[in-house]
């Protein structure tokens, strides 16, 4: 049952890929690399004063491969939020500064200089956003710049020598891995936070953690993004009737429902006991309820429970207010509630 609340007056993330098979790798990859972006511009200063410092030695022309890299990162950051798949943005940002670390090896005397080991310093950010699979092509990349690097530049110093590449090839290997081992230990904790374990749905802290980002691609894709608050029905009635084994199932078909009508790039939540939260990228009002309308046919049609829905969505055009628009959705769920159960209403 569709009704409108008359008391109120597409560049959205999309679908899975090859380096983020879920929406939480990439919720996860964005997280880790706004966290990096702050220390990977002091670490790039740090190689900037150890450059500066070995000029006379290596020459000043190392330099210029270093400021490349920082503007190659410059551009990702400003350009990731308005991007449906920014993990190859990133990644490309990242395989282009073990690209500029080896061009400076050449630039300042090829594999025997000391700055050959700099290319295990972009291997330790690996594990920290991209799953295995994206280690292993970077770490891949990293020893065929390596092998490039001395055959094509160097041969002879590698034929004298074979340790020159030996060595820190050993390097970027144990670093990928010890990183890798070191970082899975967080991953866990952070997905036990982010992942309800009944429903399998993202928690209200994955909610709260997305909310800025979904401002920010707003106001660079100038989209509405729709939200749905989802309450269940009797749930209390549910668990002291049949017990909350009963409860457990009811939000666990609830839940089931709710992700067989979800778009790629559509988000669901669970937010509290028997509250759900959907947000829709790219959806206004009257999309958002008739989404909420599929939802709750998809519940009740289980048999088991029903569901009551409040809808409301930013305007087209305007900021993404995550307050403002949760509010709204909230009042009209509870309107709706007051006037009986299995229904929708939006704000008009």
């Amino acid at each position: 049952m569709y009704m409108t609340d008359d008391n109120h007056a597409t560049g959205a993330r999309g679908g899975e890929s090859w380096l983020c098979p879920e929406e939480l790798d990439r919720a996860r990859m964005l997280d880790m690399d706004r966290r990096l972006a702050p220390v990977r511009r002091l670490a790039l200063g740090v190689l900037a004063l150890a450059l500066l410092a070995s000029g006379p030695w290596l020459g000043w022309w190392t330099l210029a491969p270093l400021v490349f890299a920082a503007g190659l990162f410059a551009f990702a950051d400003s350009r990731v939020d308005s991007l449906r798949k920014p993990e190859y943005l990133i990644f490309a940002a990242w395989a282009g500064s073990e690209l500029t670390i080896a061009i400076s090896t050449v630039i300042a005397g090829g594999v025997t200089v000391p700055t050959l080991s700099w290319l295990a310093i972009p291997i330790v950010t690996l594990s920290a956003r991209f799953p295995i699979r994206g280690v292993v092509v970077g770490v891949v990349w990293t020893l065929l710049l390596l092998i490039g690097l001395g055959l094509l530049f160097d041969p002879g110093a590698i034929g004298d020598d074979p340790s020159l590449l030996i060595a820190p090839a050993a390097m970027i290997v144990a670093v990928a891995m010890l990183s890798t081992v070191l970082l899975k230990s967080d991953l866990e904790h952070r997905s036990e936070a982010l992942v309800d374990p009944l429903t399998g749905m993202l928690t209200r802290r994955a909610l709260e953690d997305r909310r800025h980002e979904l401002a920010h691609q707003s106001r660079m894709t100038l989209e509405p993004v729709g939200m749905i608050v989802g309450d269940l029905d009797d749930l209390k009635e549910i668990n002291d009737r049949d017990g909350h084994l009963a409860g457990d199932t009811a939000l666990q078909l609830a839940a089931a429902a709710i992700r067989s009508e979800l778009r790629a790039f559509d988000l669901a939540y669970r937010v509290g006991g028997d509250e759900f939260v959907v947000v829709l990228p790219g959806a206004d009002r009257a999309h958002a309820a008739e989404m909420a309308e599929r939802l709750r046919n998809a519940i009740s049609s289980r048999g088991a429970v029903t569901m009551t829905f409040g809808v409301d969505a930013s305007v087209r055009g305007e900021e993404f207010d995550y307050d403002r628009v949760f509010a709204g959705a909230d009042n009209a769920l509870i309107r709706a509630k007051q006037s009986g159960v299995d229904r929708v209403l939006a704000v008009s």
